[in-house]
């Protein structure tokens, strides 16, 4: 689900001050907050490198424009205003600035991205793109796609069969709205990304300044490399060996039944043997609980679903699933709250599809303890809850248990 705001009072673009990396709870220092206890005393980190790994930006058309599901932006070219921008993609300078928080004359730097209030025409071969349609998560059948496009297209007189245009695959960023007091640096430990990428994402200058409204494109994470030893299929590569599977059969016979003829001194099997007097152990309670009461109505499914939606009455209290530091308040394309809290161990939760939020960012939450309502729907009313290892989405359900 893709974060939006409201649409912010016309202001002219003027760099913000860096706040001191001080006086910030996500910013303690100059270096990015590594969870891995190595890196304490001066000690081997792994956490540079780690956040070092995302992918570039997608190539915009002809017009600048890069096309998601949920949202589009346009790239700036050297020497454009916001008016240039809204000629070439078709949309008013006045609306276009508005939604930025710019004024349609002010100069734009190369490669600085643009929020579209509303979708323009799809990108494709004819405006210059790779493929055609939006950018598709990586898990949608393209093949399926194009042949849907072959499938509805009108016939043409053409001789020679059309050659279908599949789409780009890549998955969505979120699109963050930078609010007051928010710095690049700041909202890149936020989402633990470096703000060297950010910058590059986003167009930002030298001095990495950014706007209160201002859109920004949160870099993803670069897909993992398979594993050395092995192939593309999942094989291992020559040489690395061949774990062998255990046959089907026991190497030995099964021992012979001895419960007919228990020894001496067992216990009666009609009899009762354990003491109902006796205290039990409580069960372990779970990492994190269900953020309402209600029935799960859809499971996890990595790239289709990066969390788990859990339908209850609307109104329900929504509660932390456990104790933490809320990090963000946002809001999708709809205007619907999104609420992220930071737990110790690297690890997000997202709820979303709430109403009536009741914490604010900085604020110190405790399993169990509201921050908001469930919001009341036409339809079925549910929250969309999600588990995150820093970069990556990970099944709720074992947290859970």
């Amino acid at each position: 689900m893709t974060p939006s705001f409201p649409t912010p009072r016309l202001r002219t673009r003027g760099p913000l001050m860096i706040a001191t990396c001080g006086l910030l709870v996500l910013t303690a220092c100059d270096e990015p907050l590594d969870f891995d206890l190595r890196g304490i005393g001066g000690g081997f980190t792994t956490a540079q490198a780690a956040q070092n790994a995302t992918a570039d930006r997608p190539r915009p058309d002809a017009r600048g424009v890069i096309s998601y599901p949920n949202y589009q932006v346009a790239v700036a070219r050297r020497g454009d205003t916001l008016t240039d921008v809204a000629s070439r993609v078709g949309l008013p300078p006045n609306e276009l600035g508005r939604y930025n928080g710019i004024e349609p004359d002010v100069p734009l730097r190369a490669g600085e991205v643009i929020a579209l209030p509303r979708r323009v025409a799809e990108p494709s071969p004819a405006t210059g793109a790779i493929g055609t349609g939006p950018i598709q998560p990586s898990s949608v059948d393209v093949t399926t796609l194009a042949g849907n496009a072959i499938d509805n297209a009108a016939p043409t007189p053409a001789t020679a069969a059309p050659t279908a245009s599949l789409p780009q695959t890549g998955q969505e960023p979120i699109r963050h709205r930078v609010e007051r007091g928010e710095t690049a640096f700041t909202i890149a430990r936020l989402y633990q990304v470096p703000a060297k990428s950010l910058a590059e994402w986003n167009g930002l200058g030298a001095d990495f300044a950014v706007r209160e409204g201002q859109f920004l494109l949160i870099p993803v994470a670069r897909v993992a490399a398979p594993p050395r030893n092995a192939n593309a299929n999942g094989t291992t590569a020559p040489g690395s060996g061949t774990p062998t599977p255990l046959p089907p059969s026991a190497a030995k016979p099964l021992p012979e039944d001895d419960t007919a003829n228990p020894p001496p001194g067992s216990p009666d099997p009609d009899k009762p043997t354990a003491d109902v007097g006796e205290t039990t152990t409580a069960a372990k309670p779970a990492q994190m609980a269900l953020p309402v009461q209600g029935n799960i109505i859809r499971e996890y499914a990595k790239g289709r679903n990066e969390g788990i939606d859990i339908k209850a009455a609307p109104g329900s209290p929504v509660k932390a699933a456990t104790g933490g530091t809320v990090a963000a308040i946002t809001k999708s394309a709809e205007g619907v709250p999104i609420i992220v809290i930071r737990h110790p161990g690297n690890l997000l939760t997202v709820y979303a599809n709430v109403d009536g939020v009741q914490v604010a960012k900085g604020d110190t939450v405790r399993r169990g303890q509201a921050i908001a309502k469930l919001r009341s729907a036409d339809d079925d009313a549910f929250v969309h809850f999600e588990v995150r290892d820093g970069f990556d989405s990970v099944d709720p359900g074992p947290f859970l248990k």
